[in-house]
C-alpha cells in the first residue's frame, strides 16, 4: 500500500468516524436529558421539596417564591424531557441545541454555586435515582456543554428523521408526555420508587449501621477567657482544672461525614411522648401508617377516607396509626374539622415526605416491611 492510498484509508476512517459520533452524540446527550427529566416527572413532589430546599437555603426573597415550587418542578422535567426526545429524534436540531445550551449556561454557574457555597447537600439534578455530589454536578454540567457546543457546531450534518410538519407534533406530543406523565403520579404514586420506604424495603434492615463503617469526624474547639482575653484550645490541650480561664464556649465542626444508612431519622413517639418505633415496626402484625406531614396542608377528604378504613382495622385486629410533624394545636384543630378519631403520633417532617409523595398517604408495613402504599385518592 502505498503513502497515498494509507493517507486515503486513513481520511475515510476518519469521516466515518466523524459521522458516527454525530449520530451518537445527540442520542447520548438526550438520553442524559430523559434520564434527569423523566425521575423527576415521575416524582413531581420530590421536585417540588427540592426546590423548596433551594429557595429556602438562598433565604430573603427567594423564601417568598416557594410558591411557585410545585409549577417549577413540572416545568423542569418537561423542559428537560422535551430537549431529551428532541435530540433522539433529530426534532428541530438547531432549535433544540441553542435551547440546550441556553439550558446548561443558566445551570452551570448554578451548580458551581452551590458547589462552592454547599446550600442543599444533593442538588437533586437526577431525583433519588442517582445521587451525585454537587461538585460531580457541575463538572458533569461542564462536559454536557461541550458537547452541546459540538452539536450545535455540526447540526447541519445531521439529517433529520421526519418533515419539519411531523416535527413540531412531535414536539408538542413530548410537552403533553411531560405534563401527564407528572400530573398522574402526583395524583397517585411516583411510577417508580427510589427511596429507601419503597415495597419491600425492610424499615429495620434500612436502619442498621454495618460493622466498621466510618463514623463522623468531628473537631471540637473550646474558648476560654482569661484576664479579659479570649483564646481558642483543642481537647489536647484545653486548661483542665486551671481555674484561672473561665469557659466561654465550645464549637464542634463536622470534619467528615461517616456512613449515613439509607433510613436514619425515622422515629415514632405517641401522644404521652413515649418512643414506639421499636413497637411498631416489630409488630408481626398488618399495621397501617397513615402519613400526613402536615395536617394544615392535608386533604381532608382523604382522612376522612382513611377514617374508614381505621375503624375496620378496629374490628380486624389490625394496628393504625396517623404519623404527622403537625403541633398539637394543629392537629386539634385538624380533629375538630374532620371528626377523624384515629390517635396521632410524631415523626420528623422530612422523613414522612421521604416514606411517601402523598398528603395524606397510606403504608401497609408488617414486621417492618412495606408491603402496600397507596396516595388517598386510591385508598
Amino acid at each position: 500500500m502505498t503513502n497515498i492510498e494509507r493517507d486515503i484509508k486513513l481520511d475515510r476512517i476518519k469521516r466515518k468516524t466523524g459521522r458516527i459520533l454525530l449520530e451518537l452524540l445527540p442520542v447520548l446527550l438526550g438520553c442524559v436529558f430523559v434520564f434527569s427529566g423523566f425521575v423527576k416527572a415521575i416524582d413531581p413532589l420530590g421536585s417540588t421539596y427540592k426546590f423548596e430546599d433551594y429557595f429556602q437555603a438562598f433565604g430573603g426573597f427567594f423564601e417568598s417564591l416557594s410558591f411557585i415550587a410545585f409549577p417549577a418542578a413540572i416545568f423542569l422535567s418537561t423542559l428537560e424531557l422535551l430537549i431529551g426526545l428532541n435530540l433522539i429524534f433529530r426534532v428541530h436540531i438547531r432549535t433544540t441545541s441553542i435551547l440546550a445550551l441556553l439550558f446548561m449556561l443558566v445551570m452551570t454557574p448554578l451548580t458551581l454555586y452551590i458547589a462552592l457555597k454547599n446550600p442543599v447537600t444533593d442538588c437533586g439534578c437526577f431525583g433519588d435515582a442517582l445521587v451525585i455530589s454537587n461538585w460531580a454536578t457541575f463538572y458533569k454540567n461542564i462536559v454536557l456543554i461541550a458537547v452541546v457546543i459540538i452539536i450545535l457546531g455540526f447540526h447541519k450534518r445531521i439529517r433529520p428523521l421526519f418533515r419539519s410538519q411531523i416535527q413540531w407534533l412531535l414536539a408538542v406530543v413530548f410537552v403533553f408526555l411531560g405534563v401527564g406523565l407528572s400530573t398522574y403520579c402526583y395524583r397517585h404514586l411516583p411510577l417508580i420508587d427510589f427511596r429507601p420506604y419503597k415495597v419491600g424495603a425492610n424499615i429495620p434492615d434500612g436502619m442498621k449501621i454495618p460493622e466498621g463503617a466510618a463514623q463522623d469526624k468531628t473537631e471540637t474547639t473550646f474558648i476560654y477567657e482569661k484576664d479579659g482575653l479570649q483564646k481558642e484550645f483543642t481537647l489536647e490541650n484545653y486548661p483542665k482544672g486551671d481555674s484561672t480561664w473561665k469557659f466561654v464556649d465550645q464549637k464542634t465542626v463536622l470534619i467528615s461525614q461517616g456512613y449515613r444508612p439509607p433510613i436514619h431519622d425515622f422515629t415514632i413517639v405517641n401522644a404521652q411522648y413515649d418512643d414506639i418505633t421499636d413497637v411498631v415496626l416489630q409488630n408481626q402484625g398488618k399495621t397501617y401508617l397513615l402519613i400526613m406531614y402536615d395536617v394544615a396542608k392535608a386533604s381532608e377528604a382523604g382522612a376522612k377516607k382513611a377514617q374508614v378504613i381505621y375503624r375496620k382495622s378496629l374490628t380486624n385486629g389490625t394496628k393504625f396509626y396517623a404519623l404527622t410533624a403537625s403541633s398539637d394545636a394543629d392537629i386539634r384543630e385538624f380533629v375538630r374539622k374532620t371528626g377523624v378519631t384515629y390517635p396521632f403520633c410524631k415523626t420528623d417532617q422530612i422523613a414522612l415526605k421521604t416514606v411517601i409523595r402523598a398528603n395524606p398517604g397510606l403504608v401497609l408495613i408488617k414486621g417492618g416491611t412495606v408491603m402496600g402504599k397507596w396516595n388517598w385518592r386510591d385508598f
